[in-house]
């Protein structure tokens, strides 16, 4: 098997105002967390998939608007970074040879110079909307700071492969453990889900393709926070759509399926 292990982290708790919108009660501050997985395999290192907020993040490097420490009331907590928490398990930094990310946006893109050797896996659409920023929402998410030391991309387009039924990323270079990107557009131009096949589960990390379980459960309504920021910041409502009623198709259809947001802490309450 070449998966050994799979650790879930939380590497960036924020909290929103109020928390009434977002699941909580009253007028305080809500939670959200930033799910990250790290993944020990036998022959490529540590993969680690998302990254939340970095140490640049924390000192102030990277050029966290004061708007969004506002709103969305950040801990910036080192403790939390993902590096911080790879030492914390007893692994080097430097074992950390593979980044994939769901997308590149500042929450998610924030570790990636904390491990400044490691390949950067994404889809190439979601690189080119973060090199060129082109639109104003993609210069308030996209931080190029948070990118400036250089990293060793790996891009990668839909070629014909799938993942049951759907365009799929199934190979990733350099990578022999089996981890691929699952497109889910919409959020961002080229956002995705992350597979990850470990012992007779998949692991199905959809990022930001919805943010709360209610959203893909159908057991209760989405609270309105989370609905008023996902379609503030989405760049293609038909797609964000498209790609939320797959994963919901995926997650009945199948039941070797851990499906998984990055924000919701009632499914990472499930892992931790």
């Amino acid at each position: 098997m070449s998966i050994r292990a799979v650790h879930h982290l939380n590497c960036a708790t924020m909290c929103p105002l109020p928390a009434v919108l977002f699941g909580g009660s009253g007028l305080g501050r809500g939670r959200m967390i930033a799910h990250c997985l790290l993944v020990e395999t036998e022959r490529d290192g540590l993969v680690l998939i998302d990254t939340g907020f970095g140490t640049r993040d924390i000192e102030g490097q990277t050029g966290l608007s004061r708007a969004f420490k506002r709103l969305a009331g950040p801990t910036l907590d080192h403790s939390e970074t993902a590096i911080a928490q790879v030492t914390a398990l007893g692994f080097d930094p430097e074992d950390v040879r593979h980044l994939v990310v769901t997308h590149l946006d500042l929450d998610h893109a924030g570790g990636l110079p904390d491990f400044p050797t490691a390949k950067v896996h994404v889809h190439a659409r979601e690189h080119a909307a973060a090199m060129a920023r082109s639109a104003r929402r993609e210069r308030e998410r996209y931080l190029k700071a948070q990118w400036s030391h250089g990293p060793h991309w790996e891009v990668y387009t839909e070629d014909g492969d799938t993942w049951r039924g759907l365009p799929a990323v199934t190979k990733l270079r350099g990578l022999d453990a089996d981890i691929g990107l699952l497109p889910m557009h919409g959020h961002t131009r080229g956002h995705s889900a992350i597979l990850v096949h470990a012992k007779d589960r998949w692991l199905v990390h959809a990022g930001d393709a919805y943010f709360h379980h209610h959203a893909i459960d159908g057991a209760g309504k989405v609270p309105l926070g989370f609905r008023g920021f996902e379609a503030a910041v989405q760049m293609d409502p038909a797609a964000r759509r498209a790609s939320a009623a797959a994963l919901r198709q995926l997650r009945t259809s199948y039941a070797d399926i851990d499906l998984f947001c990055a924000h919701d802490p009632h499914e990472f309450a499930r892992y931790v």
